[in-house]
């Protein structure tokens, strides 16, 4: 039964991603597609251009880079106090949190919107990025703190007795030690901004500061059509980036924890 539950968990990722291969290359791509037929690339022709695919891809490209930089710095300045020190309110800050990561989005975009119009940044590709990096705060916090209670402290006490502040500390102790935890914070934040299409859809309103997850309506026209070739070209293109970064960043989730020969008797 086990075999059984995973193989269907299995067909039931590997369908669609069978669709889009096939229908990127199929010339007569449609809602349902066949084996069989002629198969061309002229569907991965029609969106390799500047408007439809590299503005968009550069886009994503800078919103969730910058997006992941940020947060990441942020979050390990934020997670070391809570880490480290015995805060009168760290649980409660924890516990809000927490609650912070259940709060869906479309339940503050009307007021978010409202402030951004009220300063004039609307359409402002820097204020998206702080507030997109807002919005992945509270889980990168929470993970990061987690993976740094995993640093004994007795390796930051050592620095300090050589003269090490916190900062000095943080970067060159912690933060090397926990390399495959900042490698999967930094992967969970680029993949969930890499693919949001909510928050730049509202905040961003010129067609070419829109990012490639805004930029799949291109595919879409107002009377119901859909170019679903080309749409399957562009899923794919846009995936490969994703592909990219957990190859980069493999031997780091692959890696273990170990901090025993950082410890001398």
């Amino acid at each position: 039964m086990a075999r059984l539950a995973l193989l269907l968990v299995v067909i039931a990722f590997l369908a669609p991603m069978l669709w889009l291969v096939l229908g990127s290359v199929h010339r007569g791509s449609a809602l349902s597609v066949e084996f069989g037929g002629s198969y061309t690339l002229d569907n991965f022709r029609a969106v390799m251009n500047g408007p439809t695919l590299w503005t968009p891809m550069r886009n994503s490209l800078v919103l969730a880079g910058s997006t992941t930089v940020l947060t990441v710095i942020v979050a390990s300045f934020a997670a070391y106090p809570l880490s480290r020190y015995q805060l009168r309110f760290g649980k409660a800050f924890l516990y809000t949190i927490v609650f912070s990561t259940g709060l869906p989005i479309t339940a503050i975009m009307v007021p978010v919107y409202s402030m951004f119009a009220h300063f004039n940044v609307t359409d402002s590709m820097p204020a998206t990025v702080l507030f997109m990096s807002a919005t992945s705060l509270p889980f990168a916090i929470w993970m990061m703190k987690n993976f740094m209670d995993g640093v004994p402290v007795s390796l930051e006490e050592a620095a300090w007795t050589d003269g090490a502040g916190w900062f000095q500390a943080l970067r060159r102790i912690i933060l090397p030690l926990m390399a495959p935890g900042v490698a999967v914070v930094s992967i969970f934040v680029f993949v969930t901004q890499w693919g949001d299409f909510f928050i730049p859809f509202i905040l961003l309103l010129s067609p070419e500061k829109q990012p490639a997850s805004v930029g799949i309506f291109t595919f879409f026209s107002q009377y119901g059509a859909v170019a679903y070739g080309q749409l399957a070209a562009f899923s794919v293109l846009y995936t490969l980036p994703i592909v990219l970064l957990y190859g980069v960043l493999s031997r780091y989730l692959g890696g273990a924890f170990n901090f025993a020969g950082g410890v001398k008797g």
